[in-house]
């Protein structure tokens, strides 16, 4: 097998062959990551609804948790340059993943990789739909109860409302962006995002995975692309703050409710539409496709 160290002694057969397989710190090769990545997207096809479900609720809180890290780090910081600012964020973000892929959850942009075992016909179309359609709803679930959570919290309020003021600059800034740049956008991020997934499946150890993660995870961010997923956060925590946050908190954040007309209900689902589409064909078709066509389709 591809990956096994060379120098491996030939004397070592049957249990003490796999013994010594199961120490092996060799990254997987491209082709058993293709490997892998089908036979994971057939296990998920196969997991019961009220499993996959509950790892999706995990992942959106997981994804959550990298955005309110990403804010709470980013607020305030006006007076450091553009690109570092959105390095720093990008990379706290990425906790978000990290916390998906390590500790175990459904995150639908990484379930995106999925249509390699469907193109290899592991799995058939309706379970591909079927999970895709329970993870994006967990997820969203995750996503949404933890923005209710963080904001009954006081979290907005920290840093002199700059927190919370910097929640709602986010996204009213993807409430404003076209249907098109929207899409593109949202392929882009995939691209990345599964890349890091991809990339995460070639690591044995836990600081691998890790080491493979941020990255690519760092630089959709600092782009500024979007992830369905994360914007299931910043558009529900937004607008609780903008309709139920104190006097008080406007004071300190020099800014009222009246400066983010554009942030609505309509405007997040104006967004998430055209990003969740970006997200599949980022995903699901420039990276799953592709590496299916050039690893597996001559099976």
């Amino acid at each position: 097998m591809a990956g096994k160290q060379d120098d491996q002694p030939d004397r070592l057969t049957g249990p003490h062959r796999a013994a010594a397989d199961n120490h092996v710190i060799d990254a997987l090769l491209p082709q058993e990551i293709a490997l892998k990545a089908e036979t994971i997207g057939v296990a998920k096809a196969r997991c019961d609804t009220l499993s996959l479900l509950t790892l999706a609720v995990l992942a959106g809180a997981f994804i959550a948790f990298g955005a309110i890290f990403m804010i709470t780090t980013i607020a305030g910081a006006g007076t450091m340059p553009f690109g570092m600012v959105r390095l720093i964020g990008g990379t706290v973000f990425s906790l978000g993943l990290i916390l998906v892929v390590i500790g175990g959850a459904e995150l639908f942009t990484g379930d995106n990789l999925m249509v390699m075992a469907w193109a290899g016909r592991r799995i058939s179309l309706a379970s591909l739909l079927r999970t895709w359609a329970i993870v994006y709803v967990g997820n969203f679930i995750g996503a949404v109860g933890t923005a209710a959570l963080v904001f009954l919290s006081g979290w907005p309020g920290l840093g002199q409302a700059q927190v919370g003021r910097t929640a709602l600059a986010i996204a009213a800034a993807k409430a404003d962006i076209p249907f098109l740049e929207a899409l593109v956008l949202g392929i882009l991020c995939n691209v990345l995002v599964c890349l890091a997934v991809w990339l995460s499946f070639s690591a044995r150890t836990v600081v691998g995975k890790v080491v493979a993660i941020v990255p690519p995870i760092a630089a959709f961010v600092a782009a500024g692309f979007e992830h369905s997923v994360a914007n299931m956060f910043f558009f529900p925590v937004a607008l609780a703050i903008k309709w139920g946050a104190p006097a008080g908190f406007w004071a300190a954040a020099q800014t009222s409710a009246a400066d983010f007309q554009s942030l609505t209900v309509a405007a997040a689902v104006g967004n998430l539409v055209p990003v969740t589409i970006g997200n599949i064909i980022g995903g699901g078709v420039l990276v799953g496709a592709v590496y299916w066509f050039v690893y597996l389709r001559q099976r």
